[in-house]
């Protein structure tokens, strides 16, 4: 009997006793390679002795203050440290405690912005189809999976959803992945003219769409153009890297590789790590500016914000990213994790793509290789992929809906930084057994 309220009411999931490295094993005993990181969280794996040794230090100080009346030393370095790796212009870092209040924080702040400055009109967002920033209300209207959204779609504001920069669905044929992506990032500009540039406060997209399409990356360009037309048209450029950020995907920051200076960034999951609950906002010096000149005060606030001892966690995965080097690991064994994938899947007739950057893959499958049909949503190909796999000792992310938040099915696979070989061998192995008990192939 259990009074837990669980994610889904029908199931019982094992109750987790201890985790190390890239396991995580229930009380029975039974061992899961974590191959997608929990929610692409765990970046450092598990019981990390830095890490633990940081927390218990920061108690043994304290735990928690509140931020109307302190900040913290932990806040300040890590607040230091992030600025100096992040993005030219990025200024200012505002500490949460995940990923949808890192988004809800974007955002506000977004708007608050446009108030200071004398342009109150601004008040529209723009996102993608088939994106995720978060579950709570605001985070939720700017993701446009339509899944999520459905039934809470009455108390939703009112976003703008472009097509996604999504090359395996959208590009045409004739077309090449520069004109694409070109193509792709122009629909910003159809729709800010369609909505009036004067009303448009802000764009927000994923450098790397992550849970709802399985990490699906840019066309060359893409940001690039984005870029140009935000300057433009006077909006602002949110870049969500909750789930891609933090080293994911070989860069501390995912929108490096893209060469594009955001006005805003949020970041979580990586961020900390799973050792404790922490996301962070950052904003470009100019908007700090303008709220500093104006009013002097972000109408917005959480209790658990800037914690203590989140932060000292944070700092010592962020810290332990950089002194062990791991940036070059995460490139390194994602290339070897997409080898591994290609070499078993590459002429699967159910696989239709493999994709991502870093340690941050998709593998999406179909029914039908050369047209790239979908399975039948009935057909539950991820929840099949996911139980057996977990069955068989792994931990992924397979997820439904890939397309259009109805048709189609991926696999999010985001191990921990700290990956070996032999364990991309065992996490694609295990996978197999998963996509033969789903697909019968």
């Amino acid at each position: 009997m259990t009074h837990v309220f669980a994610r889904h009411t029908k199931i019982q999931p094992p109750v987790v006793a201890g985790g190390e490295g890239c396991y995580l094993f229930d009380q029975g005993g039974k061992q899961y390679l974590d191959g997608s990181g929990g929610a692409a969280v765990s970046c450092l794996g598990h019981g990390d002795a830095g890490v633990i040794a940081a927390i218990k230090a920061q108690l043994d100080k304290v735990a928690f203050a509140h931020t109307g009346f302190f900040t913290s030393e932990p806040a300040e370095t890590l607040a230091d440290l992030l600025i100096a790796k992040a993005p030219e212009g990025i200024d200012r870092v505002y500490f949460v405690s995940g990923g949808s209040e890192a988004t809800e924080a974007a955002i506000k702040l977004a708007r608050q912005y446009f108030v200071e400055t004398g342009e109150p009109q601004r008040a529209r967002l723009i996102a993608r189809k088939q994106s995720y920033h978060g579950n709570t209300i605001g985070a939720l209207s700017a993701g446009g999976n339509e899944w999520r959204r459905a039934q809470f779609g009455p108390l939703l504001l009112d976003v703008s959803h472009i097509d996604p920069c999504y090359d395996y669905r959208l590009r045409a044929a004739d077309e090449t992945p520069q004109a694409y992506g070109l193509r792709a990032a122009d629909a910003l500009e159809t729709e800010i003219l369609r909505a009036g540039p004067e009303t448009v406060m802000a764009f927000i997209a994923e450098p790397v769409v992550g849970a709802t399409s399985g990490a699906v990356p840019p066309a060359p360009g893409y940001f690039r153009r984005i870029r140009e037309i935000c300057d433009r048209y006077g909006v602002l450029l949110i870049l969500d890297e909750v789930m891609c950020g933090m080293g994911r995907t070989g860069t501390l920051f995912a929108s490096e590789q893209d060469d594009v200076r955001p006005d805003i960034i949020a970041v979580a999951k990586g961020l900390g790590g799973g050792y404790q609950p922490i996301g962070a906002m950052l904003c470009s010096a100019a908007i700090y500016a303008a709220i500093e000149s104006g009013s002097g005060f972000f109408q917005h606030g959480h209790t658990y914000m800037g914690h203590a001892t989140a932060c000292a966690a944070s700092l010592a995965v962020v810290d332990a990213i950089y002194q062990r080097q791991l940036l070059s690991n995460v490139e390194d064994m994602g290339g070897l994790l997409k080898q591994r994938l290609h070499e078993r899947f590459g002429q699967h007739p159910n696989v239709g793509d493999i994709r991502g950057r870093g340690l941050f893959v998709g593998v999406e499958l179909v029914e039908d290789r050369d047209t790239k049909a979908p399975f039948a949503p009935g057909d539950r190909i991820a929840a099949r992929i996911k139980a057996a796999t977990f069955e068989a000792g792994l931990v992924c992310y397979p997820m439904s809906g890939t397309i259009d938040g109805r048709r189609g099915d991926h696999v999010l696979l985001a191990p921990p930084y700290i990956i070996t070989p032999a364990q991309i061998d065992e996490l694609v192995d295990k996978l197999a057994i998963g996509i033969a008990a789903a697909t019968g192939v």
